[in-house]
């Protein structure tokens, strides 16, 4: 039994949206941020 073209082209889509969303997700969490300095004065 063969599968349809259909679902192997949305399986795939699938997972490479997976693939690229993280990759992109990674990249988000690994950027160094900015400290801000909250100067309290008292």
């Amino acid at each position: 039994m063969e599968i349809s073209n259909f679902w192997y082209y949305t399986i795939m889509v699938v997972v490479i949206l997976h693939v690229i969303v993280g990759f992109a997700y990674l990249l988000y969490k690994l950027t160094p941020k900015k400290i801000k300095k909250n100067k309290v004065k008292l």
